[in-house]
């Protein structure tokens, strides 16, 4: 059952959370699920930035963009499954880099016993350890 995966989440994972942020010069509040502020405090660590910092940025931008800010927090909701789409995507990507960097390796050819003995003491090459993880 597929859904058995989704129904047994912590409900501590969408448990809603409110913060108060100043945007703008003006104190709101934004209540959210507990994995999207997670999520939204990756995005943030991953600028360089704090979260509130982020949001901030965020709600300067799409204002920006949109001349309004309708629903922000769904804004933010949203937002989050793009940045985790995004990290899929590129990993995604990464893996299948790895994967052809992999597969025109040139064949070796055929180790003999004496020489795997004599071999067996050399440390693995760290691109096969990233490889194999």
């Amino acid at each position: 059952m597929m859904c058995e995966y989704f129904v047994k989440a912590d409900p501590i994972l969408y448990e809603q959370r409110t913060r108060s942020i100043r945007i703008r010069g003006m104190l709101t509040s934004i209540r959210l699920e507990n994995t999207v502020w997670d999520v939204l405090a990756e995005m943030a660590e991953d600028e360089g930035c704090t979260t509130n910092a982020l949001i901030c940025t965020l709600h300067d931008e799409i204002l920006e963009h949109r001349g309004e800010v309708s629903n922000f927090a769904s804004f933010l909701r949203v937002t989050s499954l793009r940045y985790l789409r995004r990290c899929l995507i590129s990993q995604d990507k990464h893996q299948q880099t790895i994967d052809a960097d992999i597969s025109i390796q040139p064949a070796t050819t055929p180790v003999t016993a004496t020489q795997h003995a004599s071999h067996s003491k050399r440390s693995v090459s760290p691109a096969l350890i990233a490889v194999k993880a």
